[in-house]
Order: C-alpha cells, then sequence, then structure tokens
C-alpha cells in the first residue's frame, strides 16, 4: 500500500516556521531548530484491543482526564489485508512492518488480500518476512527494547521482534527475540525460554545470560539494576492484571514501572533508541466481557503514556505514539435497560457499580475454593454485593461463574457487550514529538511514519535484510542445501569453492569455514524458505 505523506509528514507550525530558519525577532538571534521531521527517540505504545467506549469508561472510573487526551492528534483505520476485523498478528505486524497482512501472520506477508484498496501485489510473496521498525532502529545503532505484560513472545510484541507464520510459535519467536539482541526486554514469557518447554532443548536462558544481559525477576530485581542490558521474566506467562497485582502477584512491576525502567535503561545509548510497550490485558478481559479488567489495564497503560510523555518533554527529541491495534467486545456504556431513559441517567449509574469490585474476574476467580462455598464472597470481590434474591440464584446454579459474574455487573452498571471477539471500529490515536503522525491514517502508516523519523526507508531496509537466501546465494556462485539434521533448528549450507558458509535459523549468526561472524540480523526460515541479509551473502561472497 502507498504511504499517504500528507498524512505521516508533518510539517512545521507556522508559529515556529521563521526561527526555525534562523532569522531573527528583533535585537534577539532565534537559535535554528533540529529537523521537525527526526527524532533521536521514538516510543511507541500499544494498548490491546482497547475500544474508544473502553477509554471514555476509564476516564469517568478514574475521575479525571488521561495522560493519552494531552496527546490526541488522530486516529486509525485497522482492518486487515483479508478482513474489517484484525487480528493482533496482522495488526502489530501493520503497525511494526508497513504492511497489512493475514490472521495470525507475524512480521510475513499475506497469502490472501481482500479489503478494497490494498495492492493485491502484496500477496506475490507470500509468507515473506519483511523488515519493521525495531530492526531499522538497530541497523541505524541504536538500542531497541519491547516491553508487554503478555508473554514477550505474544503476537504485538513477536510483530515488532520476530517473523513467523503463525503467532502461536512461540519457541521460534523466543528465539529469534534472544538473537535480536535488544537491549531491553521485560514482560511475562520465561516458560518459553526455559529447555523443558521448548521442542528444540535450546536453554535460551542461558543464552540470554551468556549475552551480558542482567536477568531480573522481581520488581525490586528491576529498579536497582544498573545494566545497560536488561532482561525481565516476571512470569511464567503473562503478568497479573493491574488491580489484583498487590494482591495475587506482588513482586511484579507495573507497566509504568517496566517503561520508566526501559527508558532509562535505553537513554544510556548515546545515538538514541526505539522502545516497544504493549498493554495487553484490556484485550483478554474484553474477550471475557470483563469491564473491570478493561479499566484496570486501560488505566495502568496510561500511566505507562504519562511515563514516555514526561521523558518526551524534558529530553525534546522524541516520538511518541500511542494506538489500540482493534477494538473488542463491542462495548457500550448504555444497554437495552437505558433505551429509553438514557438523556436522564448519570455518570454515577454506570460507574458507582463498577467501582464495587476490588478484583478483575481473572482475580477474583482465582479465589475460588474448589467446593465453591465462598461463591457469594467471590461473587462480592466482583462488585456483586448484597446479592438481589434473582442474583443469587443466578450464582449458585451457574455452570460458567465467570460468565454469570461479567453479566450480572453489566446489568447493573447498565454496560452492553455485543460479542467476545474483537471488532473493526476506527480508533484514536495519540501522538507526540518530533515527526509525529497526525490526522486520519491507516494502521501502516504509523510504521513509516516512525521509519521516517528514525531516518530510514522499510522497504529499502526490506531489501537488505531479507531476500530469498536460495536465489541470492546462486547470483555469486554458491549451492545451498539444508542441514535439517535438528528438524526444529535447521541450518543453511553454502558451498562456493573451498568456502563453507552455514547460517542457523533464528540466529544472527554465519559461519565461515568454522569461523563465527556477527550479522546485523536474523536468518528466517519461513514457509520453508530461507530468508537472508544482503550482508550475509556478501561475507560468503568475499571470502576466499
Amino acid at each position: 500500500m502507498k504511504v499517504n505523506k500528507k498524512v505521516i509528514g508533518v510539517t512545521l507550525a507556522s508559529s515556529l516556521a521563521l526561527s526555525s530558519l534562523g532569522f531573527t525577532t528583533g535585537n534577539t538571534k532565534v537559535e535554528a531548530k533540529k529537523d521537525p521531521e527526526k527524532a533521536k527517540n521514538v516510543i511507541v505504545l500499544v494498548m490491546d484491543g482497547v475500544s474508544s467506549s473502553t477509554t471514555t469508561l476509564a476516564r469517568w472510573y478514574k475521575g479525571e482526564p488521561l495522560a493519552m487526551d494531552e496527546i490526541l492528534t488522530g486516529g486509525v483505520r485497522t482492518y486487515s489485508a483479508e478482513s474489517a476485523i484484525t487480528d493482533s498478528a496482522p495488526a502489530g505486524t501493520a503497525l511494526a512492518t508497513g504492511n497489512k497482512s493475514n490472521d495470525k501472520f507475524v512480521g510475513v506477508l499475506p497469502t490472501t488480500v481482500t479489503s478494497p484498496g490494498i495492492d493485491q501485489a502484496l500477496a506475490e510473496n507470500p509468507y515473506k518476512p519483511v523488515a519493521n521498525v525495531l530492526e531499522g532502529a538497530k541497523i541505524s545503532g541504536k538500542a531497541t527494547g519491547i516491553i508487554s505484560t503478555s508473554e514477550v513472545q505474544h503476537a504485538t510484541p513477536a510483530a515488532f521482534s520476530s517473523h513467523v507464520t503463525h503467532r502461536t510459535d512461540y519457541d521460534n519467536i523466543a528465539e529469534q527475540q534472544v538473537y535480536q539482541n535488544m537491549e531491553v526486554v521485560l514482560g511475562g514469557g520465561k516458560n518459553t525460554l526455559l529447555p523443558q518447554n521448548r521442542k528444540d532443548g535450546e536453554d535460551l536462558v542461558n543464552v540470554i545470560e551468556s549475552k551480558g544481559y542482567d536477568l531480573v525477576e522481581t520488581r525490586e530485581e528491576l529498579l536497582n539494576s544498573e545494566s545497560k542490558k536488561l532482561w525481565g521474566s516476571f512470569a511464567s506467562s503473562a503478568l497479573a492484571y493491574d488491580m489484583d497485582r498487590p494482591t495475587t502477584n506482588p513482586e511484579e512491576p507495573t507497566l509504568a514501572d517496566m517503561t520508566k525502567k526501559g527508558i532509562e535503561t535505553l537513554s544510556k545509548d548515546k545515538d538514541g533508541f526505539f522502545l516497544f510497550i504493549e498493554g495487553s490485558k484490556p484485550d483478554w478481559a474484553a474477550h471475557a466481557n470483563d469491564a473491570i479488567g478493561m479499566i484496570s489495564d486501560t488505566l495502568a497503560f496510561d500511566d505507562a503514556v504519562r511515563e514516555a510523555v514526561e521523558f518526551a518533554k524534558k529530553d525534546k527529541n522524541t516520538m511518541v505514539i500511542a494506538v489500540s491495534d482493534h477494538g473488542n467486545s463491542g462495548i457500550s456504556i448504555g444497554n437495552q435497560n437505558t433505551s429509553g431513559s438514557y438523556p436522564s441517567i448519570p455518570v454515577s449509574t454506570y460507574i458507582d457499580p463498577l467501582k464495587k469490585a476490588t478484583m478483575t474476574l481473572e482475580g477474583a476467580l482465582k479465589q475460588l475454593k474448589s467446593d465453591k462455598s465462598n461463591v457469594l464472597e467471590v461473587a462480592a470481590l466482583y462488585g456483586i454485593d448484597n446479592p438481589t434474591p434473582a442474583e443469587t440464584k443466578a450464582i449458585n446454579d451457574s455452570t460458567n461463574l465467570g460468565k454469570t459474574l461479567v453479566q450480572l455487573l453489566a446489568t447493573r452498571a447498565n454496560i452492553g457487550f455485543t460479542t467476545g471477539g474483537h471488532t473493526g471500529e476506527d480508533l484514536f490515536m495519540y501522538s507526540y514529538g518530533p515527526g509525529k503522525p497526525v490526522g486520519f491514517v491507516e494502521n501502516t502508516d504509523i510504521a513509516h511514519s516512525v521509519a521516517s523519523a528514525m531516518g530510514f526507508d522499510l522497504k529499502k531496509l526490506d531489501d537488505q535484510l531479507f531476500v530469498n537466501a536460495e536465489a541470492a546465494f546462486k547470483t555469486i556462485g554458491a549451492t545451498v542445501s539444508i542441514d535439517a539434521s535438528n528438524k526444529e533448528n535447521p541450518i543453511l549450507v553454502i558451498q562456493k569453492g573451498k568456502t563453507v558458509a552455514k547460517l542457523p535459523v533464528n540466529k544472527d549468526v554465519v559461519l565461515i569455514n568454522g569461523k563465527e561472524k556477527k550479522l546485523k540480523s536474523v536468518t528466517v526460515q519461513s514457509n520453508g524458505i530461507f530468508y537472508v541479509s544482503k550482508e550475509a551473502v556478501e561475507l560468503v561472497k568475499k571470502d576466499k
């Protein structure tokens, strides 16, 4: 898809035009400004599955403006290459690479294009990995990082750091992330790093430590670390909801904690940094129609946005973008109960019932005893206090307590839900700093805005990082084969005269006649085809 340069190109405000050119005002010379389109640092924050009604509800619940409100600059379209309603994997791929893709695809091109307005040629190289903005930042010499409240291998952080044909391929995602050599990785997902949980049996924790990371597993360890390389694994899978954390997982950091520490660590690089941050679990709550979980982690995300914007205001050379990847649940403030009475219903009628909950649905259900003897106490934790006889009967008779509780709370708070899945509406975009996108944009435009602000072109970068290995090596007179003796970690083998080169999948190295050389990017096998960087081809070509 062509980039709308009118959308992503931000012009200098007219009030700064003369000073930016170095003209004088009165007797005082005004210093020339830096390029308003370029940023030393870029922070992209994604709130997964947050619809506009969710942010509205979170604002009413908080009782004051959100940090995001201050930097609202436009809207974003979220559809995928094949559907009006996107999955997180193609949504993340669009935000990270500037390419629309298909359901479950992470960092690779689509096989199918049916959505109006998308160039059909996008599907001519199905499954081909495409460069992302984090890889571009790294190639540019910047420090890089990813943060999430889910497993770091989850779809959206994966789209900014890996390339696989299915979002559930955690083994390959995790391995690519480890060999991307990011300076900061914070979130959940420790299970996938452990050899006993991996098909290839590789101990990625050992690899992480050998690469010089300070591996931290608690909030205290995170905040006390002074390392320039941080890997935080705070949970086996996902972190707790923010509201539940003090009770269920007090040693875990908040998203704001991770954001602040991530920025502090990456800022040590004089060349600047790129940081991706995801508030992952509003989406999970929305799938469950859990209004409390949605509010809890939308507000936690907003706290992270505040950290990013406060840094950007002080730094004056940082672009911040915050956006949702898609809507979820069709949540509405108002339901069938309010059809005829909505003009006279005060805000408190919607918010007060929600304020009674002290835990999210997930947190409350974890307190349920095996014999269900405390079911009414669990309901009270979720805000269903002093239940009516009808509510009590529904709770006691329920065969799906989670579903029953969210329905009862929604009725009390006059909240509506249309689905337990994603939705396809346009969403708000929030941005700040040099090069920020403004207006109504495609999700793919955001990737190009980020790349432009950091001074590189994604298409040119893609041509550098991912070429068909067999075709590329044949042009230099080399033969190609695959060593699949370890089927989980195949190796591309290149023979050129007396030179034998080996490129292990998912890693950033090439072994030429047994001597290991570092590469600036990882080698990827996608749908059976190996893709390598031009750098790797040149190293083999030059070896004698």
